[in-house]
C-alpha cells in the first residue's frame, strides 16, 4: 500500500477513512494527484473515475442518497469546481451528504496569471453547509485536523454538502511506504430525539383534539420513513385527510395519493369545505402548485412542519418547526390525543374515488399521447423496482398514477432542475441492491448526455425516454404556443433522437412510437440482460398540452 507523500492528503484520506466515508468519486486531473493517490491506492475505499464533474457530483449524489451516508467527490483546480455547483445546490436542498475535495493552488500563486485558477474559497457560498480552506506545511496540521473533522462530521450529522478547499504545492506525484501524520478522529454525534413534552406541544392535543378537518401534507420522503402503526393511525383517523405526492414513499387506501386530481376544478364552495383547520406538514418540498395556491389562499388555523432539520413556510402560515421525525412525531400525537368524529376524510375519499372512475374513462378514449404513455409505463412496471424521475413533466405526469407500494419513488426536488437527473439515477442504480428504473424526458436526457460516459453502470439499469420533441412542458403554460419564437426559445423544438448515444456507450436502444408498440417493448424491457437498456418513446407534440389539460376539466 503507498501514500501521497502530502501530509494533508494523508489527513483527508485517514479521517474519511475512520468516518466511514469510503465511497469516492473522482474526476482526472494534475492538482488532485495527491488526492487520487491517497483514495485509490487504499484498499479500504471504493473508487469511481468520471470524466465530466458535473455528471460526477450528480453519480455521487445519487451513491449518498441511496446508501444515506457522504459519499465525497475530488476535482483538480479551476472551472472544475464550478461544475459541482448544480449537484451542490441540489444536495443542499435535498437534504444529502456530499463532501466535496477540491485542489487548489497554494495561496501565493492564486491570482497571479496560472491556469486553471480561481477564486475557490467559499466558492458555494451559502449552498454548502460548512467550508474550509486547508493549509499546506506540517505547522498547519493542528487547524487542517480540527477543520476536516468538523467539515466531515456536519456532512454527517446535518444530512448536506461540506466543502473542503486543498492546496497543494508541486511536486504533485510524490508517494510513501508509510504515513507521516496519523490525524485524531473526532466522531461525528448522532442526534437525540426530545420528549415533546413543551407547553407548546399541549396546545397542539388540544387544538387537535376539538378539530374536525385535519390536513397532514406529506412532500418528499424517504421509503419506510413511518412505521406501519402510525400509518394505520392516520389512515383510521376519520377527521384527517391525508394528501400524499409521489415523493413520499407513502401508502395507504385512505390516502390521497394524485393531489391535482382531487382538486382541480373545485368550486370556491367545495374548496371552503377543503380548507383545514389544521395542517401538518412532513418532508421535503411540495410538487404539486395547486396545493399550494391553495393553502396560501385557504390558509388553515395551524400549521406544524415536522422535520428533525428545517422547515420551510411554503403556506405563509407556519406557526411551528417541530424538530424530531415524522413517525416519533405521530407516536406522541396518537398516544396522547382524542378521535374526533367526523365526515371530513370520508368526504374526500369519494370525490377521489369518483375522480378515479372518471381518470379510467378519460384513459380509455383518449389518443396516443404522454398521458397514454405516462399511464402504460406505470402499469407496466415490475414490482420492488427502484424508481428514479427526471423533473420538469415526468414529475408532474407521475403525480396523477398510483403506483405499486413496492416502488420506491426518488427525483431531484430539492432544486427541481433538470440537470443531473440521469447521473443521480445511475449513481443511485450502483448504490441499490434492486433493479433502478429511470423515467426521463427527452431534454432532461440530452441536456445530461454524458451521464452514460460512465464505467459504471449495471446491467439492470434502465431508461425509459419520453420524446416529444421539445420542452412539452411549456405548451400547459400560458402563452402563444403558435409563433416560431416560442418553439425556439421556450419549447426548443429538435429532431434528436438517443440511438447513436446509445451506440457509442455500448448501451441497447429499443424504440416506440404506438400505443401497440410501448405496450410490446416493455413486456420483456426490464428482463435480465448483459447491458443497461434504453426506451424511447416518441409521442406527437402537438397533442400533449390539449390532452392534459382537458383532463382536469373532464374528471370534474
Amino acid at each position: 500500500m503507498k501514500f501521497s507523500n502530502k501530509p494533508l492528503s494523508q489527513t483527508i484520506t485517514q479521517l474519511c477513512l475512520a468516518k466511514g466515508i469510503v465511497h469516492i468519486v473522482i474526476s482526472p486531473g494534475s492538482r488532485n494527484a495527491p488526492l487520487t493517490i491517497g483514495f485509490t491506492e487504499h484498499t479500504g475505499f471504493t473508487c469511481y473515475s468520471i470524466v465530466d464533474e458535473r455528471c460526477a457530483a450528480f453519480f455521487a449524489m445519487g451513491l449518498a442518497q441511496q446508501l444515506e451516508k457522504p459519499v465525497a467527490v475530488v476535482c483538480t483546480s479551476g472551472s472544475a469546481v464550478l461544475n459541482y455547483f448544480p449537484a451542490v445546490a441540489e444536495a443542499y436542498y435535498s437534504d444529502i451528504p456530499l463532501v466535496v475535495l477540491s485542489a487548489d493552488r497554494p495561496e501565493h500563486l492564486v491570482d497571479v496569471g496560472d491556469g486553471q485558477t480561481i477564486m475557490q474559497e467559499g466558492v458555494y457560498g451559502k449552498h454548502v453547509l460548512y467550508a474550509t480552506n486547508c493549509k499546506e506545511g506540517t505547522e498547519q496540521q493542528v487547524f487542517n485536523e480540527t477543520e476536516i473533522n468538523i467539515a466531515l462530521n456536519t456532512a454527517t450529522e446535518l444530512k448536506g454538502p461540506v466543502h473542503i478547499n486543498l492546496p497543494f504545492s508541486e511536486p504533485l506525484y510524490g508517494t510513501a511506504e508509510d504515513l507521516s501524520v496519523r490525524p485524531q478522529h473526532v466522531p461525528a454525534r448522532m442526534p437525540v430525539t426530545k420528549l415533546l413534552q413543551s407547553e407548546l406541544f399541549k396546545d397542539f392535543i388540544e387544538s387537535w383534539n376539538t378539530s374536525t378537518k385535519k390536513m397532514v401534507l406529506v412532500g418528499v420522503l424517504k421509503p419506510e420513513s413511518l412505521e406501519a402503526k402510525q400509518i394505520n393511525s392516520l389512515a383510521q383517523d376519520k377527521s384527517v385527510l391525508v394528501l400524499t405526492e409521489t415523493t413520499s414513499n407513502l401508502h395507504h387506501p385512505n390516502f390521497i395519493p394524485a393531489i391535482d386530481q382531487l382538486i382541480s376544478s373545485l368550486t370556491e364552495t367545495e374548496l371552503e369545505a377543503l380548507k383545514p383547520e389544521m395542517l401538518v406538514t412532513f418532508g421535503g418540498m411540495v410538487i404539486s402548485k395547486r396545493i399550494k395556491a391553495f393553502l396560501r389562499k385557504f390558509q388553515p388555523e395551524k400549521h406544524w412542519h415536522v422535520d428533525s432539520k428545517k422547515a420551510y413556510d411554503t403556506f405563509f402560515t407556519l406557526d411551528f418547526h417541530c424538530k424530531c421525525s415524522p413517525d416519533f412525531f405521530l407516536k406522541e400525537v396518537y398516544n396522547t390525543c382524542n378521535l374526533v368524529e367526523s365526515s371530513y376524510q370520508n368526504h374526500w375519499l369519494r370525490v377521489r374515488k369518483y375522480r378515479l372512475e372518471k381518470h379510467s374513462d378519460y384513459l380509455a378514449n383518449i389518443p396516443f399521447s404522454d398521458f397514454k404513455v405516462f399511464a402504460q409505463i406505470f402499469k407496466q412496471l415490475p414490482a420492488n423496482v427502484h424508481l428514479q424521475l427526471a423533473n420538469s413533466a415526468t414529475i408532474r405526469y407521475a403525480q396523477l398514477f398510483q403506483l405499486d407500494p413496492s416502488i420506491t419513488v426518488f427525483c431531484n426536488r430539492g432544486t427541481s432542475g433538470i440537470d443531473g437527473s440521469t447521473s443521480t439515477a445511475i449513481g443511485a442504480a450502483v448504490a441499490s441492491h434492486r433493479q433502478t428504473v429511470f423515467i426521463t424526458g427527452d431534454l432532461s436526457f440530452f441536456y445530461d448526455s454524458n451521464a452514460l460516459w460512465n464505467n459504471f453502470i449495471p446491467q439492470n439499469f434502465r431508461i425509459i425516454i419520453v420524446n416529444n420533441s421539445g420542452g412539452g412542458i411549456f405548451r400547459i403554460l400560458p402563452g402563444n404556443k403558435h409563433t416560431e419564437n416560442f418553439k425556439t426559445f421556450f419549447e426548443t423544438k429538435h429532431q434528436l433522437t438517443a440511438l447513436q448515444l446509445c451506440e457509442m456507450h455500448r448501451v441497447t436502444y429499443v424504440s416506440a412510437s404506438s400505443e401497440k408498440e410501448v405496450s410490446t417493448a416493455l413486456q420483456d424491457f426490464f428482463n435480465e440482460s448483459n447491458r443497461a437498456k434504453v426506451l424511447e418513446i416518441f409521442t406527437p407534440s402537438e397533442v400533449n398540452d390539449e390532452i392534459l389539460l382537458q383532463y382536469f376539466k373532464y374528471i370534474t
